[in-house]
């Protein structure tokens, strides 16, 4: 699969538009979940703390780093369904740095014994260094998105990897619960109902 990635947030980008303390107008730092941000190997917090606004996104003292190996699983859920634009990563440093990221979009419960046999909407290679990496998802495969979870499947040399940073662009739709409402007639009055051609008069009445 082909990855793709840029090397800064100012790759692509020029961001100084908008005010330092809200970053990019389609950062969708508000409409995550945080609370319910998950993280599985990560020996130094449970997943919400990486999930920062704007103005701590280059903060180092706040990170997620893995437990038992250089694995780990970040799954973020969202208040509502996003079409997602691009994913935003502060990792590292150096050789602890992961070596790719898989995305899954709308999986629930992903965990190490069963994420090889999930195919990734996509993945990316990281690349090294102390800024935010912006890494521009496929928008057809992003378009109704609820969750993503993240695969660390590896560093890039040392036993353990480091995120500081997860972050989104996109577009926010709020998530609709309406009821379904169903009318029920205790007995049914037969001049109420248009006769549809072909069928006799009885068809409206109760099975």
């Amino acid at each position: 699969m082909a990855h793709d990635h840029c090397h800064d947030e100012s790759h692509e980008h020029d961001h100084d538009h908008v005010p330092e303390g809200e970053g990019p107008r389609d950062n969708l730092y508000a409409k995550i979940d945080r609370p319910n941000v998950v993280a599985l190997n990560a020996e130094s917090g449970s997943g919400p703390e990486v999930i920062k606004p704007w103005n701590e996104r280059l903060n180092e003292d706040v990170y997620l780093e893995s437990d038992a190996d250089d694995q780990m699983i970040i799954r973020v859920p969202f208040i509502g369904s996003v079409k997602l634009r691009a994913v935003l990563l502060k990792a590292g440093p150096a050789d602890q740095t992961p070596a790719k990221v898989s995305l899954y979009t709308n999986v629930e419960n992903l965990d190490f014994s069963d994420v090889s046999d999930v195919q990734p909407t996509q993945e990316f290679t990281i690349a090294q260094g102390r800024q935010v990496g912006e890494y521009h998802v496929l928008p057809a495969k992003f378009s109704n998105v609820t969750s993503v979870t993240l695969f660390f499947p590896s560093s890039q040399g040392a036993d353990t990897i480091r995120v500081y940073y997860v972050g989104f662009l996109g577009q926010w739709t709020e998530r609709k619960n309406e009821p379904v409402i169903t009318v029920y007639e205790s007995r049914p009055n037969l001049a109420d109902h248009d006769k549809i051609s072909g069928l006799d008069s009885f068809s409206s009445a109760p099975v």
